[in-house]
């Protein structure tokens, strides 16, 4: 099972973009996308590519979703290291923000 987490495109430089998820900067490869994408698209990240991108109400509707899965998690009492690898972030910020801003609903 793959699960790929929304990030917003903060810039692009070639084949190479710097995205933000969850309030983390990170590098994603965008040669997987058959379009190309500017700072403020939103994509879908697995593994460090960028795999699809998605329009901002999708993205966001998945990170609330997200969100609750990690109040699931925490409210059963599990610690970071017992969540998937790619909640572990969202898990230990408490929140789903794109640059610091939360946007959980």
């Amino acid at each position: 099972m793959c699960l790929a987490i929304p990030s917003r495109v903060v810039s692009t430089d070639g084949m190479t973009a710097v995205v933000d998820v969850c309030g983390a900067r990170r590098e994603a490869n965008l040669m997987l996308l058959p379009e190309e994408v500017a700072a403020g698209d939103y994509v879908l990240v697995h593994a460090g590519f960028a795999m699809q991108t998605v329009d901002r109400a999708t993205a966001e509707e998945s990170l609330r979703f997200f969100g609750r899965l990690v109040d699931a998690a925490r409210a059963a009492g599990e610690s970071p290291e017992e969540v998937p690898e790619e909640f572990r972030e969202i898990f230990a910020r408490g929140t789903i923000a794109w640059g610091g801003g939360d946007r959980r609903e």
